[in-house]
């Protein structure tokens, strides 16, 4: 065979053995500029066809290389040795340092505590679920990790996840089409963490739970409820709740976002105002029915408690005082909207129109409405780029001071 044509086999193969490979992890990890290109269609075809060009790639090599093992110069030989080499090399790289599902393995073994044996410190940040008569807590130093604990709560299975890139957790069931899915992580597009299903290998939005690539694509994960609160403000509510524990295999890992619910980035940064919006401010998103909104969470420090309407529904946002645990609910009963306000024991909040107390949990334990409870309505803690990407349009709510005003007055009174 003409030498130019093996030679061309020879650069062409190892393009094929490189380049899709290469593309693929810059695309699916979060390399400057990777996050922002819309082409998760894309990627998500190239990965499906990177082992059969990888196939293709060494078909090609194999007549190159045994010619210049058999018949080749001095120089042919360290030139495409040196390039084999060095393609395998990078093979570290694609295959293994920048694959999702290796950086960030599952947890192997997952073992929960009851109450009175949990011994890690109640002021971990969780996310905590019920199902009839079964309480569960997560704790997000650990799922940051794993980015998802695949489990079940009671009869429910469950998918909890959660997403460092974009602050955020989430939790769906794993049902697709009627048979409990095993799933993957596959790696990050628009900094969130992207998920496949083992039997459609359909790749869903962690923020979200949309099927953005695959069979699926256009679908939605079932989201299931769940709050984000401290370890100590579930436990006060589902005192027999169960508290998943460390696996410490991955205490390094875990040790690594020890601080990661304590401190936004602006706090870091003195060169900042603190009431400076920035991409990785914290807010409580909200969305109802089409409607979405975002509330910054340094404003929401300062008022406890905003009333507040979104597409048409007066809402609820409340913040306990550990400033890490945060609610939503309706505040409509029986057809009539309330205001709220902080509880100054912080045991709750209270109604203005009667005065009485509702517990963190919203039911009423204390006058006129005793009994009656709250809705609950679904809110996530994110980063304010991530909430703005995956929920276009929103409105963003960054404080009242006459409602800021109000609230000083009526707990001092």
């Amino acid at each position: 065979m003409n030498p130019r044509f093996l030679s061309l086999f020879f650069w062409l193969g190892l393009f094929l053995l490189l380049v899709p490979g290469l593309v693929h992890a810059y695309l699916l990890m979060p390399f400057p500029g990777s996050q922002d290109l819309e082409v998760i269609s894309e990627v998500y075809y190239l990965e499906k066809a990177i082992l059969p060009l990888r196939i293709i790639g060494i078909l090609l090599l194999l007549w190159p290389l045994a010619r210049t093992i058999l018949r080749g110069s001095w120089r042919e030989r360290l030139v495409r040795g040196t390039a084999l080499a060095l393609t395998l090399g990078l093979f570290y790289f694609t295959d293994w340092e920048y694959k999702a599902e290796r950086m960030f393995e599952e947890p192997q073994l997952i073992r929960f505590a009851n109450a009175s044996d949990n011994r890690l410190p109640d002021s971990l940040l969780v996310i905590g679920l019920v199902k009839g008569n079964v309480a569960k807590a997560y704790p997000v130093n650990y799922l940051g990790y794993h980015h998802k604990v695949q489990d079940s709560v009671g009869t429910q299975p469950v998918l909890v996840t959660y997403c460092t890139m974009c602050r955020t957790g989430r939790v769906f069931s794993p049902v697709i089409n009627g048979k409990a899915q095993t799933f993957r992580l596959v790696g990050a597009r628009h900094y969130n963490a992207v998920i496949e299903d083992r039997d459609t290998r359909t790749w869903w939005y962690q923020a979200t739970g949309e099927a953005a690539a695959g069979p699926m694509a256009g679908r939605q994960l079932t989201e299931l409820s769940y709050q984000q609160v401290s370890l100590r403000s579930w436990l006060e509510k589902y005192p027999h709740s169960l508290v998943l524990q460390p696996d410490t295999h991955y205490q390094e890992d875990y040790d690594e976002l020890k601080r990661y619910d304590r401190r936004q980035p602006i706090d870091k940064d003195s060169t900042l105002r603190a009431d400076t919006l920035i991409r990785k401010s914290w807010v409580v998103g909200i969305a109802v029915g089409k409607q979405a909104k975002a509330y910054d969470w340094k404003q929401l420090e300062k008022v406890r408690v905003v009333n507040d309407e979104v597409n048409a529904t007066p809402v609820l946002i409340a913040l306990e005082n550990d400033s890490l645990s945060f609610h939503a609910w309706k505040r409509t009963l029986n057809g009539r909207s309330y205001s709220f306000t902080p509880d100054s024991l912080g045991r709750g909040v209270r109604d203005l129109e009667t005065q009485s107390l509702w517990n963190w949990k919203g039911a009423c334990i204390e006058g006129p409405r005793t009994g009656d409870w709250l809705e609950r309505i679904q809110a996530h803690q994110e980063y304010w780029h991530s909430w703005q990407r995956f929920h276009s349009p929103t409105t963003l709510w960054r404080g009242d001071l006459r409602l800021v005003q109000q609230q000083k007055d009526y707990l001092t009174n």
